[in-house]
Parts: C-alpha cells; structure tokens; sequence
C-alpha cells in the first residue's frame, strides 16, 4: 500500500473514489486529500495494477474516520478491504476507527470487528450506521 497523491487525479483512483461517493463529488474530494493535511488516500496494489484504496480523516487522540473505502468489484469479497483497514490501523496506531455506511456495506465492517449502531433513516428510504473499531490495532497481514 502507498499514499496516492499525484497531481491530477488519474483515472485509477477516479473510478475508485465513483464506487465510494458519487461521481459528481471524485474530484471535489479527492482534492481534499491532496490539500488537508488531517486526510490521507491510501492504494492498494497487486502487480502494479491499482485495485483498491483507502481515504480516511485522522483526528485528535489517534482517532480516524474512513470516509471512503473501494475495491475493484472483479476482486471484492477476497478480503483487500480487511487488509486495506488493517494497514491504516497498524500504519497509524490509532485508538479507534470510525466509519458511516448503508445496509449495502455494514456486514463487511462487522465482519472485521467493528461494533454497528444504527443511526435510523438519515435520508428518507435510507438507513445508515456507525461503524467504531476500537483498542488494539487490527492483526496486520501484509504490507501490499
């Protein structure tokens, strides 16, 4: 994994950043990333080829916020986004890690160990929840 910060946005990471927020914001927050220094975008790789990345929002006392996170559908389920999260927390140390999602992504954080709460329809139709991981880092298990 390595930080993504070139200048402009390749088109790698733009198709990424579309299956995490809508299509019409990539830009806008990628710039975020590039110029907020509390905001980092991370890349997962395998041979070479860009497959998934991680942005997230470092806070006060080792707290992060993963505002986005996406794996290359071809390759989902294969267990990148648990080594994406798990890379961040052991890069990064941090005491806990937050994420708000849908119905659609709340299994995944589950999955990994994050406690869910939900947050009721923030949107009509649409149920959204708090994902917070907290104590010692994650296992890490590789450093792709």
């Amino acid at each position: 994994m390595e930080m993504i910060q070139s200048i402009p946005i390749q088109p790698a990471v733009k198709v990424l950043l579309s299956y995490a927020t809508s299509k019409t914001n990539v830009d806008q927050e990628y710039d975020l990333y590039i110029h907020s220094p509390a905001r980092k975008l991370y890349g997962y790789y395998m041979d070479q080829e860009l497959v998934g990345c991680i942005g997230i929002e470092i806070g006060d006392a080792h707290q992060s916020v993963i505002k986005h996170i996406a794996v290359s559908s071809a390759l989902r389920g294969k267990g990148i986004g648990r080594e994406m999260v798990q890379f961040i927390n052991h890069h990064h140390s941090f005491s806990s890690i937050y994420a708000e999602t849908d119905r659609d992504a709340v299994i995944f954080y589950k999955n990994i160990g994050f406690h869910i709460t939900s947050l009721g329809e923030k949107y009509p139709g649409v149920e959204r929840f708090a994902c917070l991981l907290s104590g010692p880092p994650l296992q890490h298990t590789t450093s792709n």
